[in-house]
């Protein structure tokens, strides 16, 4: 075998310092990435963390308003118990009071015939009763007696005198 030409060898060695630097930069671009996959995982792993102990955090701030809210709910039942149990009070008083109202606005409806009645009676007491001399017009021996002549047969009535108990 023969030696190669010199042109061949220098063309050989300029194409293995080519590959060679290719190969250089090749790997310095393949460490430049790494170190950017190393940071970036780096990153996810540190936002990973904090996103798992926000999502911790808001657990327990759920868990804590659950309770929270558990006896908020317990604290409203009992009012609404309470409530409930004054209305049935309350309705049950006036059931009671309701027949008294009734009397009352009876009263109230009544009241002015029983106020002329009231003032009737008392100027019938301030004249007092009649002398017995005198004859009473309708009385037995009025013409205008409306008699069956059983009136005379009864014992003698006193005279009425009217009084008020109101």
């Amino acid at each position: 075998m023969s030696a190669p030409p010199p042109l061949q060898i220098r063309e050989a060695n300029a194409h293995l310092a080519a590959v060679h630097r290719r190969a250089a930069e090749l790997e310095a671009r393949l460490e430049a990435a790494e170190c950017t996959v190393r940071a970036q995982a780096e990153r996810l792993a540190r936002h990973d963390q904090q996103l798992s102990a926000a999502l911790d955090e808001l657990g327990r701030a759920k868990d804590r308003e659950i309770a929270a809210l558990r006896e908020q709910l317990l604290t409203s039942e009992a009012a609404v118990q309470s409530l409930q149990a004054a209305l049935r009070q309350r309705d049950k008083l006036i059931g009671q009071l309701q027949p008294r109202a009734e009397l009352l606005q009876d009263l109230c409806r009544r009241r002015p015939p029983l106020a002329g009645l009231l003032a009737t009676l008392a100027e019938a007491e301030r004249l007092g009763p009649l002398p017995a001399s005198d004859p009473l017009p309708g009385g037995p021996s009025s013409p205008l007696a409306n008699s069956t002549g059983e009136e005379e047969d009864r014992d003698q009535l006193e005279p009425a005198v009217f009084g008020t108990t109101v």
